[in-house]
């Protein structure tokens, strides 16, 4: 099962499709493209092979969409250690062909059949153990772990010469497989979640089928690997840390799980009500609800339980994950300026909150997600919509342009949790990942006006009365700071931006330059310098920001007639 979300690497535009259809069956995966021959990719790059090697070298599976041979060339100094190398395939230009290259104890083999499946080919593999018996034995399938690796490759040689294996043990994809089963073979697999001596000759595999039950957040790992010993359980078998809801945000629970290797779930204490009325502890009645009416318990004190399934257990399909709730901020437009932890939370995400005009922004990143579109003026239901979602478990984003924290999402989801929470949010992961704001783009296009000391002040008073917007801009103005102007005019507001204008000519020359940024990055883009003499409410619309100059901003008339706007970082009382 693979740990890393692969890659899918394109050389030119043709690939994308291809791509595109390939990633819709691996979530999380990333779309690498070459940089002037590509585009709406999550990732660009400038060299192939630098970018091949880092991906390589870190352990994420590499689905390149070329010829074999310029994977292998240049992944062939990496190559030394088959049992930490990644799956890498070629996969043909035009999807005919999926070509398993590297990481056959990784899982290769079963990535190449998922990618040949959605492209209608069959998979070209040539491991001859998978060809044969139809099972891949040295790369078990998810929810088993092979104990002895070391003894599994004379293993396959024996079967492949004609010996014969006696199961032992319940495995659907081995007992389906075409191995050479036979009560009396002289070969052994043996599938158990107890602790055993593996030998030469038999292949140990631990299926995921115990459930670690916990009520407390003092519970230790150590007093868990006790109760395991006790038992004669490996920590190979265990599936998943099951909880309640109620300690879903502790971080003991998930630095339990974290040392195992498993994912935490929770349940609500109406999902263990049942089990509750029938005298099990809350710890009992988690364990249970995870492996189902038929598991068995095998250890238990008052906050920590021990049950056994008779099949593997898919921790996916139980209970909920603990929500996530992200607020970022995409910049102010194109792709370009969007931060890559921003795109790794895009593609992550289950469900994308926001007004329409910025989750379209979104671009390709939004494909698959449940998409909840609301009206730009529905700050506060639309903060309490995310919250609630990520209460069930999504992993939600909420979208704003430019960065999350300025006149955006961020402080609307905060100002809800704090003043309408409710039990259910204390559960939720959250968390603030930045974007450019629309100041700083707009600040780049012209130049540097915003490089001395600045202030962003909003004109809308729908949120706060014009008195108090008065005072900010005079004070702004009278203490000499560049100002960015958010939200300047609407249809219903015109007046405030030509009162702020006569309100900043008392403190500065009508000369002083005044940039009119609009719709930076996004299809008709304008920049223009004027001076404030010039400010007027035609001027600008709600996708304007101005940025107003202090004494000291100064435009320079580059030899191309073009302009540039800067603020000195040092100060001239002069």
């Amino acid at each position: 099962m693979m740990k890393v979300a692969p890659a899918v690497v394109v050389l030119g535009q043709n690939s994308v499709e291809i791509a595109r259809k390939i990633i819709g069956v691996l979530p999380g995966a990333t779309l690498y493209g070459l940089a002037g021959r590509t585009s709406g990719v999550d990732v660009s790059f400038t060299n192939f092979g630098e970018t091949l090697r880092e991906l390589f070298v870190g352990g994420t599976p590499i689905i390149g969409i070329c010829a074999a041979g310029i994977l292998i060339r240049t992944l062939a100094p990496l190559i030394s250690d088959k049992r930490q190398e990644p799956p890498v395939l070629a996969v043909a230009e035009d999807g005919s062909a999926v070509v398993p290259l590297l990481g056959g104890l990784n899982g290769v083999n079963d990535l190449s059949r998922r990618i040949a499946e959605v492209l209608e080919v069959k998979p070209a593999i040539t491991t001859t153990g998978d060809i044969r018996f139809r099972t891949a034995l040295l790369s078990p399938p998810p929810g088993y772990h092979l104990a002895n690796p070391d003894d599994a490759k004379t293993f396959i040689s024996d079967l492949l010469a004609g010996a014969q294996v006696k199961l032992l043990g319940t495995a659907p994809w081995l007992s389906n497989s075409q191995l050479p089963i036979d009560p009396k073979g002289d070969l052994t697999i043996q599938v158990t979640e107890r602790l055993v001596t593996p030998t030469a000759n038999c292949l140990v595999y631990h299926p995921q089928t115990v459930a670690i039950a916990l009520t407390d957040t003092s519970v230790t790992v150590d007093s868990i690997q006790e109760l395991l010993a006790d038992a004669g359980l490996v920590p190979a078998s265990i599936a998943g840390v099951f909880a309640p809801i109620t300690i879903a945000s502790s971080p003991a629970i998930h630095a339990v799980a974290h040392v195992f290797g498993v994912p935490t779930r929770f349940f609500t204490l109406n999902q263990l009500e049942t089990l509750l009325t029938q005298g099990y502890s809350v710890a009992q009645a988690a364990a249970l609800t995870a492996t189902g009416k038929s598991g068995q318990l095998i250890s238990s004190s008052s906050h920590l339980a021990i049950t056994i399934s008779p099949q593997t257990i898919d921790p996916n399909t139980i209970g909920q994950p603990r929500g996530r709730l992200a607020i970022i901020g995409t910049g102010p437009g194109g792709s370009q300026w969007m931060s890559p932890e921003v795109k790794e939370i895009l593609k992550s995400a289950t469900d994308l909150v926001g007004y329409k005009t910025y989750l379209d922004l979104v671009g390709s990143l939004a494909e698959g997600k449940q998409r909840h579109e609301s009206d730009n003026r529905e700050e506060l239901a639309r903060a309490t919509m995310a919250l609630d979602l990520a209460a069930t478990g999504r992993y939600v984003a909420v979208v704003s342009s430019g960065d999350p924290g300025i006149y955006a999402m961020a402080a609307a989801v905060f100002e809800v949790l704090d003043y309408h929470s409710k039990p259910e949010w204390e559960s939720i992961d959250i968390h603030v990942a930045p974007g450019i704001s629309a100041m700083q783009a707009a600040a780049a296009t012209i130049g540097a006006p915003l490089g001395h000391d600045f202030c962003a002040i909003s004109l809308s008073d729908i949120l706060k009365p014009w008195s108090i917007i008065e005072q900010r801009i005079a004070a702004a103005a009278q203490a000499d700071f560049v100002i960015a102007f958010y939200n300047p005019v609407s249809k219903e507001r015109t007046w405030q931006l030509a009162e702020a204008r006569n309100i900043l000519l008392r403190y500065r020359k009508p000369s002083t330059p005044v940039v009119l940024a609009r719709n930076i990055s996004r299809p008709g883009q304008t920049v223009k310098v004027i001076t404030l003499d010039q400010l007027v409410p035609d001027s600008a619309d709600m996708r304007t920001v101005i940025l107003v100059g202090s004494t000291q901003t100064r435009i320079i008339q580059r030899i191309d007639d073009s302009l540039c706007v800067y603020t000195p970082r040092r100060y001239s009382a002069g």
